[in-house]
Parts: C-alpha cells; sequence; structure tokens
C-alpha cells in the first residue's frame, strides 16, 4: 500500500511539472517579455532583475502567475520531496544518509512553499529590497536543497541499475 502511495505521488509530481514546464511557467515569460519567472532562476534575482520582471508581466500573466501557477506550486513540492524519499529510501542503505536526505528533501519543499509566499507578496505589490531579497534566497536554498537530493537520488539510481547489471553478467 506504501509503495502505491509514492507511485501515486510521483506520477502526480511529474504531471503537474509537466504542466508547469510545458504551460505556465512558458506562458509567463512569454507574458514578461521573455524575462524568466522568479521560481526558474535558481541562481536567485537582484532587485533590479526582480523591478524589470514585475514592469515587464502583463495583466495576463500576472492572473496565470497567482493562479494555476501558483495553485501546481502548492502541491508539487510535497509531491516531489515523497517522490524523493522514496528513492532515497529505497535506494540508499544507511539509515544514517536516509534520514539526512529526507531531512534534506523536506527542507526543499519547505523553502519552495516559503518562496511561493514570498514570490506571491512581489506579485501583490510589495516590492522593497528586503522583500525580494527574502524571495530570492529562498529561491536559490530551494533550488540549492532540491538540486542535492536530485542528485543523491539519480546517483543511487544509476549505482543500482550497475550493480544489477553486474550481477546478471556474474550469474
Amino acid at each position: 500500500m506504501l509503495r502505491m502511495g509514492w507511485i501515486c505521488a510521483a506520477v502526480l509530481a511529474a504531471a503537474i511539472y509537466f504542466v508547469m514546464l510545458s504551460w505556465t511557467l512558458p506562458a509567463i515569460s512569454a507574458a514578461a517579455g521573455g524575462l524568466a519567472p522568479f521560481d526558474m532562476r535558481p541562481g536567485g534575482y537582484s532587485p533590479e532583475a526582480a523591478q524589470a520582471f514585475l514592469s515587464a508581466l502583463s495583466a495576463d500573466g500576472h492572473a496565470l502567475y497567482t493562479g494555476p501557477q501558483r495553485w501546481l506550486d502548492l502541491f508539487y513540492p510535497p509531491l516531489l520531496a515523497i517522490t524523493l524519499s522514496g528513492l532515497i529510501w529505497r535506494f540508499f542503505e544507511s539509515r544514517r544518509v536516509r534520514i539526512v536526505l529526507v531531512a534534506i528533501a523536506f527542507g526543499g519543499m519547505v523553502t519552495d512553499w516559503g518562496e511561493n509566499i514570498a514570490v506571491a507578496r512581489l506579485l501583490a505589490g510589495n516590492t522593497g529590497n528586503g522583500a525580494i531579497l527574502l524571495a530570492s534566497t529562498l529561491t536559490i536554498t530551494k533550488s540549492a536543497l532540491q538540486t542535492i537530493v536530485i542528485c543523491a537520488a539519480v546517483f543511487a539510481v544509476i549505482r543500482a541499475v550497475v550493480q544489477r547489471a553486474d550481477k546478471g553478467r556474474q550469474g
């Protein structure tokens, strides 16, 4: 039963990510004259870059960012954290490594939600340098935490595939 829940979370996470990458995020970028949405700037953004994006963002882009994108990005972080945690728990043997990586995965979820709140405040007009710095810091932190866990999960899966292939050749 637990495995089926993990599979459902993984499928939903992939579906939401596909929708964001194929619809909302490109449409928001297009509505801002080609500038990347805040969520898609893993290195963060300066107050000037944030102001440029907000100034360029059309009303339709604003509505898309505060509507469908906000809802999709509400559900994506926990689904991603569950998916990555399942991979970590399945493919790492060390309990300590599992716990650390799962904590990092859920830390990524929390910072993603924090980023979403901070970006919503920017979109609502709270565009002071402090608000922009907070949003940018959360974007950077989310990106770093998620990258660590995604890389660890990919490494673990590749290692398991190689080990299985080696056993097949030996057996």
